[in-house]
């Protein structure tokens, strides 16, 4: 596949086998510039293990991922950061005995910086975007489950993504608190920044995606306008249980 100059994030019949095992198969996908694409699907349906191989925590059985053009298939985790593709963790694991400011620099001084800026500056900037500058001095263990969700998206930020992968940023929220995550990552969508969202939340995905993919048995079953994926009779099958 020869990668169209608007498309910044591509899998080409990605695939992934654990032994015997298929976890994922002939994942084709392809990302525009400016997309917000929500992923959907059931437990098991393949959509972490997806996100693992485009950030490179795993290498694919076949297949290959382009990043803005540039095939970074055999690229480990580090380099396609510094290549500008972040992510956040389902799991928020900061490091609890350092400041959220001190958790944000270490983000910042291993990302995408090197393509130049002071990463302290970046760093409070992102802070102030998450709205977490007034507690950048407090240890990253004593946050509550939003702030710890933002430290997760600042940590994110700080790498200078071109292109932000979000891993079930939404579970365990209010639906206050899933709102102001909205409005947060919308914000971020509105600088410019690529985002693939994967959440089991619809309400989240349906107020912010521009297009919707859902997954099932390790493929994708649906891709489209976010209502119209929603519709679907397959994914009413996979995803709700709805006979088709």
């Amino acid at each position: 596949m020869t990668a169209h100059n608007s498309f910044v994030l591509q899998s080409s019949g990605l695939s992934m086998s654990f032994g015997a095992f298929k976890v994922l198969e002939d994942i084709n996908l392809d990302v525009t510039q400016g997309e917000i694409v929500g992923v959907l699907g059931p437990n098991g349906a393949g959509k972490t293990t997806f996100m693992n191989l485009l950030t490179g925590a795993y290498r694919p059985t076949h297949g290959r991922v382009n990043l803005m053009g540039r095939d970074v298939t055999g690229l480990p985790t580090a380099k396609r950061c510094h290549a500008g593709l972040g992510r956040t963790h389902q799991v928020p694991r900061p490091f609890g005995g350092m400041t959220v400011f001190e958790n944000v620099l270490v983000a910042a001084r291993q990302g995408n910086v090197s393509h130049g800026g002071d990463p302290v500056q970046l760093a409070w900037r992102v802070l102030e975007q998450t709205g977490l500058a007034d507690v950048a001095n407090r240890l990253a263990r004593t946050l509550g489950l939003l702030d710890r969700k933002r430290l997760e998206l600042s940590r994110a930020l700080a790498t200078d993504p071109q292109v932000l992968l979000l891993d079930e940023i939404g579970g365990g929220l209010t639906l206050t608190e899933g709102d102001h995550l909205i409005e947060l990552i919308q914000s971020i969508h509105g600088q410019g920044v690529t985002i693939i969202w994967i959440e089991h939340i619809m309400r989240m995905l349906l107020g912010s995606c521009t297009r919707l993919i859902c997954m099932a048995g390790g493929q994708i079953i649906a891709d489209g306008a976010p209502r119209d994926v929603i519709e679907a009779p397959v994914v009413q099958s996979a995803y709700f249980g709805v006979a088709a």
